[in-house]
């Protein structure tokens, strides 16, 4: 099969699904949203039993070992044609997450999840630039306004702030969220080129493991060579695991859904995580805390609803013609 016909046949195939099934693909940013505050939950309990770089590998090799045995139940294999593709994702994806978690270090923990929480709104700013660029009059305003209108909910959740002598942490914070835009724009254009959803994901775990191992010999000790508990090692496991299953359903999302749409519901992890502070740590949400809340759950049920309208008013379009 020639490349021009594959990708026919894929058009053919992406414009063939009824856009009902599309909205639900993005749903999948629900469930991993809630694994990926349950991650959060293990990473801020197991912080006291493990260094970061302990964490990152562990999260990558459970997710090599998860999806290697996956492959070999299924069937399936690691061979890719875009190998250039993957690394631009696991490099600029594992890039972003190392200065998140160094934004946390040098931020208060609100201020440095709100900047990293601007992925989708730089998301939206790449997506209109692209349609600009390439002379396309319609671009996802309604979605893109719901995305916006879920970060005002953060903010009033998060109450961000910052001192004058952490603008160079902040800068950091907000690179992560330019990079993380592109890293799931990267996961966009993998699931477009037709790679399930394993390989994406089997790949990030690697480059993840490698990242964590190189950063654990540079500082000059052996990982994992220390005492361990019950408790830190069970936390560890739930990393990567919760992680694993979080990132399947992630890609799952950005592969077959509506891209904007699956932004926008991304931001319902820090109302899980809120949820999870509040029943774990008892952290007080306050009224502000609860109004951010509430944004954030009514524009995800606005954009889903919306999406599907101008989807359903586009194909009455289409079958008029």
């Amino acid at each position: 099969m020639t490349g021009s016909t594959g990708e026919s046949w894929r058009c053919l195939f992406f414009r063939s699904i009824p856009f009902q099934i599309i909205a639900m693909q993005s749903l999948w940013m629900l469930v991993a949203s809630l694994l990926f505050s349950i991650m959060g939950v293990c990473v801020k309990l197991s912080a006291a039993y493990y260094s970061t770089a302990e964490i990152v590998l562990c999260r990558g090799l459970i997710g090599v070992c998860c999806i290697s045995a996956l492959i070999l139940v299924r069937g399936g294999t690691i061979r890719t044609p875009f190998p250039r593709d993957h690394f631009i994702r696991g490099g600029i994806g594992v890039i972003a997450l190392w200065l998140w978690f160094y934004s946390f270090g040098v931020l208060p923990v609100a201020t440095a999840t709100t900047f990293n929480y601007t992925s989708s709104i730089w998301m939206a700013v790449m997506l209109f630039g692209a349609a600009w660029w390439k002379g396309q009059k319609q671009f996802e305003w309604g979605l893109a306004a719901t995305v916006l209108l879920s970060f005002f909910g953060v903010a009033l959740l998060l109450r961000p702030s910052m001192a004058g002598d952490e603008v160079i942490g902040g800068g950091i914070a907000l690179l992560s969220g330019i990079l993380s835009a592109v890293a799931y724009l990267q996961i966009r254009k993998l699931g477009l080129l037709g790679e399930p959803e394993y390989r994406v994901v089997f790949y990030f775990s690697l480059t993840g493991f490698l990242a964590g191992l190189a950063a654990c010999i540079i500082s000059g000790h052996i990982p994992f060579w220390h005492a361990h508990t019950l408790k830190g090692t069970l936390l560890i496991a739930g990393i990567g695991v919760s992680a694993t299953l979080a990132q399947i359903a992630m890609t799952r999302a950005y592969r077959l859904g509506n891209t904007l749409l699956t932004a926008n519901l991304q931001y319902t992890g820090i109302a899980f995580s809120s949820l999870f502070g509040l029943l774990i740590w008892d952290d007080a949400l306050g009224w502000l805390g609860w109004t951010g809340l509430a944004i954030i759950m009514m524009s995800g049920i606005v954009s889903t609803f919306y999406s599907q309208r101008v989807q359903q008013t586009v194909r009455a379009r289409s079958a008029a013609l």
